[in-house]
């Protein structure tokens, strides 16, 4: 489509023509290459259809569609699909307050955000879509949970959940507001359930070591998962338990095993503590004071972060352990903060050097001995333990030496003794992937009347939900079903009862990139398939999935490659973690927040729009609807056109970095897009040839042609590093040089104009992709589309490097001005500055002892 109207651009009329076009033409449909090493998969997060696209999404898919439209032009089979996470708790929320099935909440809103998502010219291969509600997807999903089932890594057991007694369902600890459930208000209870687990721990050291093989992966978001993971080293000791009139039944009940990972405090143990769910809590609770602290335990919510802030409590069980070296009696204690999850769930108290347990002595009036000096000053009580390194003291053989020393020391005598052993542990846990919910997929396994658990035989699949549920009573509407979940084993003829717990959303999103492969196959996947285009090559997606769906993604690639159904090891190999977008914060005089478009500027200040009050104006936060300071992407994309909002969310901040939304931002984007199609439609070059590699005589198309080269490789550059800010501002510069330019133009500036143009439009394309197509057209490429052709190479003999001045400074004072290529590195810069001779023979007899560096300004040697 070429514009009738060459004075305006219109982005409603010509961005509906190239997406239609796009569509129609299967344009970015991926095609099988003979070889493998061209394919390139890209991959955003897929979203969770609530029914509209916010500016989260607007920018992360952006991110995404220009690296895949670079990468197509770049000469690669780009995979890039898109799909849906489409089961979860706020379709059944829908449900029981709108009275809608989840069902049709999740399609009608599919629908909804997929034209929402096509308006902004993403460049998705449609044919590839997935759902995860979808009836294909739920069986594949299934057959996936019948291979871990049957190679022992998906498991059934009792564990402690967040219990609602209102709702009477298990809620996730972020459903936990205050102690209470975010929807009922009600105090949250423990409950032991039987819920599904998988089995990650078996995975712990190897989803630790692998972290090294991720160079493209960010370094904090490797440091998260290493300390989810949390590798403790340590030493496994027993103490023995004694009373006179405990019965003790067996060797077990006679002593209590305990991980630590300070064994160099051993001598400062005054007493042990166990968690409430510990096993000698439980042949304990005959005892009526013993019973009635677990029962109120179990009445309260409690994570790692509530137990560190909250009180420590515990209960003296009458029994005490004999310290393995000193022979001392140490009472063992119930105590609140000790988890069954971590360790042994068991710990010897040293109140001196921990400052949980120092509180719970305090509390109990427990002996306080310290055992490490610190290294500078003495032991003080200024109310709290003292946790760093120091010298061991009060401790028998071990004083003298530092904590490391009395570590190895210790752990070398236990081991010699028999009562002890060098251990690795991890924080890591199990995970837990049932949930209480309707809406999810079901698990495939039965319940026969003989006590057999089975999975349902494969040809059955898949279990599909009933639609006829009532969400009007409590609890997990598929336990209330009449009929759904009674069934009949086929083999034996017997009873059975399905499985009423669905799986965990994260389930579905830990293996769907696989699918996207070939989202038509019989089984989940083809690993023939897999082994052409994965791993993915680029994931893009928000930090907050930096831990759990990252890990568990990582998991399920390990556990199916050691069931043999994949032969890679990771499933990302590139990962690149997008900012937030932010604005303005907004509030009434009474703490109401306000939309930012309810405000407006008066004579005194920030006012409410409706009622002409006054208006706060507080910090800049993530956007949401919670504190009502969001920018709705669909009404800039119909004022302003997808051009706009893609340019302004490329251009106004490292993609890493928060993006802070700014209506002066956007409207400047604007006025940048309609700046360019004026100078285009003004300088008709269609019957110019685009002659390259000519001998140029004149000056001024020297220059703009190595300045094309420039920018060509300049771009290019800041694309494969992810640094698209850069790569806008790189267009920008090149288009400020070439509309500079005045006319009349030459012969060869023609030739020049015509080059730089079409140059410039085809590295515009991945990021105002509608517009590039138009200006394509305008440059006399009826017959081609601008994504059809190759990205521009810079050629070397054109590239004209930008010089500065780079100060020398030894101690602060100034040496020499070295004459050096602009934007080199802070590695190249200092490679450069020491092998100047001059700076040599200043340095002669001098060591270095910090280089400073500011970036094309000055280098600062410290001797």
């Amino acid at each position: 489509m070429t514009s009738e109207n060459k004075k305006a651009y219109d982005p409603k009329k010509i961005e509906k023509f190239w997406q239609d076009f796009w569509e129609d033409t299967k344009a970015f449909s991926t095609k099988r290459l003979s070889k493998d090493e061209n394919n390139y998969y890209v991959l955003e997060m897929f979203p969770y259809p609530s029914g509209r696209i916010h500016m989260g999404h607007v920018r992360v898919y952006t991110l995404g569609d220009v690296l895949a439209r670079y990468k197509r032009a770049k000469g690669f089979n780009v995979l890039h699909p898109m799909g849906w996470d489409a089961f979860g708790m706020p379709a059944e929320n829908a449900a029981l307050e709108n009275n809608i099935h989840p069902k049709i909440w999740t399609e009608k809103n599919i629908k909804n955000m997929k034209s929402q998502l096509k308006s902004m010219g993403l460049s998705y291969d449609w044919k590839r879509e997935i759902s995860t509600c979808s009836k294909e997807y739920i069986e594949q999903q299934q057959k996936l949970f019948i291979t871990l089932f049957n190679s022992n890594l998906a498991y059934k057991k009792e564990s402690w959940a967040n219990w609602d007694p209102v709702e009477k369902s298990v809620l996730a600890n972020e459903q936990v507001i205050e102690g209470k459930g975010w929807r009922s208000g009600a105090k949250v209870e423990k409950k032991l359930l039987s819920q599904w687990f998988l089995a990650i721990t078996n995975f712990a050291k190897d989803l630790l070591e692998d972290l090294d093989e991720l160079s493209a992966w960010p370094e904090n978001v490797k440091i998260m998962q290493k300390n989810w993971i949390g590798q403790s080293k340590g030493l496994q000791l027993k103490f023995s338990i004694f009373k006179n009139d405990l019965i003790l039944d067996s060797d077990e009940n006679k002593i209590i095993e305990i991980f630590t990972t300070r064994p160099d405090t051993i001598f400062g143990a005054t007493f042990i503590a166990i968690a409430p769910d510990h096993k000698l809590s439980s042949k304990l609770m005959h005892k009526k004071y013993i019973k009635q602290f677990v029962s109120e335990w179990e009445k309260t919510f409690s994570d790692e972060e509530t137990i560190e802030k909250g009180e420590k409590k515990g209960v003296f069980t009458e029994l005490f352990a004999l310290h393995p070296l000193s022979g001392k009696k140490l009472p063992i204690y119930i105590a609140n903060f000790v988890l069954s999850t971590y360790g042994t769930g068991a710990i010897f108290g040293v109140p001196a050097h921990d400052q949980r347990d120092y509180e719970f002595a305090k509390k109990y009036q427990i002996d306080i001995i310290p055992v490490i000096k610190p290294i500078e000053g003495e032991i003080k009580d200024s109310g709290k333990a003292y946790t760093g390194d120091g010298t061991l003291i009060n401790s028998d053989f071990l004083n003298g030496l530092d904590v490391n020393q009395a570590k190895n020391k210790i752990i070398e005598t236990f081991e010699q003794k028999g009562i002890g052993k060098k251990k690795v542990k991890y924080r890591i846990r199990d995970w837990c992937a049932s949930r209480q919910r309707y809406w999810g997929c079901p698990i495939p396994i039965i319940y026969r009347e003989d006590g057999e658990i089975l999975t349902v035989n494969e040809e059955d699949l898949p279990i599909e939900l009933p639609l006829d549920v009532d969400f009007s009573k409590k609890g997990n509407p598929l336990d209330n079903h009449p009929t759904w979940k009674y069934t009949v084993c086929k083999k034996t003829g017997l009873k059975a009862i399905r499985e009423t717990d669905t799986l965990d959303t994260f389930f579905d999103s830990a293996w769907y990139y696989y699918r996207f492969v070939n989202n038509t196959a019989e089984a989940p996947f083809d690993s023939s398939d897999i082994d052409k285009w994965c791993p993915v090559h680029q994931y893009v997606g928000g930090i907050e999935h930096a831990v759990l769906h990252l890990l568990y993604a990582r998991f399920f690639t390990k556990a199916l490659k050691k069931t043999k159904k994949l032969n890679i090891n990771e499933p990302f190999k590139g990962l690149f973690c997008q900012g937030m977008v932010c604005h303005k914060t907004y509030q009434d005089e009474n703490k109401n927040w306000i939309f930012p478009e309810q405000v407006k500027f008066g004579q005194k200040g920030l006012l409410n729009k409706k009622t002409g009050l006054p208006v706060k104006e507080l910090r800049s936060e993530k956007m949401s609807k919670s504190k009502k300071n969001i920018v709705d992407p669909v009404d800039i994309i119909k004022q302003y056109g997808a051009d706009t909002a893609r340019i302004f969310m490329l251009s106004d901040s490292p993609p890493e970095r928060n993006l802070e939304w700014s209506d002066s931002g956007i409207r400047a984007a604007y006025r940048y897009i309609q700046k360019i199609w004026n100078f285009f439609s003004e300088n008709n070059l269609t019957d110019i040839d685009n002659k390259k590699n000519i001998d140029l005589k004149e000056e001024q198309a020297k220059k703009l042609r190595n300045m094309t080269h420039f920018y060509i490789n300049k771009i290019s550059i800041c694309l494969e590093k992810f640094q698209y800010n850069v790569a806008v501002a790189g267009l920008r510069e090149l288009s400020n040089i070439f509309t500079s330019i005045t006319k009349p133009y030459s012969k060869e500036m023609l030739f020049c104009m015509k080059e730089t143009l079409s140059v410039w439009t085809i590295m515009a394309a991945p990021m105002m992709p509608h517009l590039a197509e138009e200006l394509w057209k305008l440059l006399g490429n009826e017959k081609t589309n601008v994504h059809q052709q190759d990205w521009p190479v810079a050629n070397t003999k054109y590239l004209e490097k930008e010089k500065i001045n780079l100060v020398i400074q030894i101690n602060g004072k100034k040496k020499l001005v070295l004459n050096i290529t602009k934007g080199l590195t802070k590695k190249e810069i200092e490679k450069t500055v020491l092998q100047t001779q001059e700076i040599i023979n200043n340095l002669e007899n001098k060591s270095i002892k910090k280089i400073i560096i500011i970036p094309n300004r000055v280098c600062n040697l410290v001797v």
